[in-house]
This record gives C-alpha cells, structure tokens and sequence, in this order.
C-alpha cells in the first residue's frame, strides 16, 4: 500500500506545524506522511524516506502534475536583493537578545 492509500493522510496547518515541529517529526520518522495546509489548501507533502511505495508516490504526483521537478538542485534567486543599513543576520541577532 502507497502511503495515503486506504487512509487519510494527517493535514496538519502551518502554523501548528512550525509550533509542534518536533512531534510531527517524529510521526514522519515512524512513517506517517502529512500534508501541509495553509488558509485551508494543500500546498506540501512530508514524506519519510525509505518507506516502501514513497518513490512510486511520488512518481505518480510528478506524472498527474501536481508535483514538479526539474532533476536539478534549486538555483536560488536569478536577480540578488541588494539592500541598505545593517546586514538582516545582525538583526537577528540582535532581536534574539
């Protein structure tokens, strides 16, 4: 069985995800794929690696156009952001303080 197959995949808001990240990290571990919602609509999918019918899955997300993949890693941006004043690292930094 392909993982969401004959069950229903947890959906899990972005927002509770990033404020329990470690729990659903380790759903995912145990081999539980969840989707991602944000404002009520899908928008990812995490899957554990390893775990059988993961790569078929996927496949089939690619071959019915929901998913896409170029084959390559991410480029980044085309055009940089230059900006003014501080670098963003030391405001970080220093809202941590």
């Amino acid at each position: 069985m392909l993982i969401g197959e004959g069950e229903r995949m947890k959906k899990v808001g972005i927002r509770e995800l990033k404020a329990n990240l470690s729990r659903y990290m380790s759903e995912v571990k145990s081999g539980q794929g969840i989707t991602i919602t944000d404002r009520n609509h899908d928008f990812a999918l995490i899957l554990p690696l390893g775990v059988k019918g993961v790569e078929e899955k996927l496949s089939q997300l690619l071959q019915r156009g929901i998913a896409d993949w170029s084959g390559g890693r991410p480029r980044g941006m085309i055009h940089r952001i230059s900006s003014r004043g501080k670098k963003v690292s030391d405001a970080v930094i220093e809202g941590r303080r």
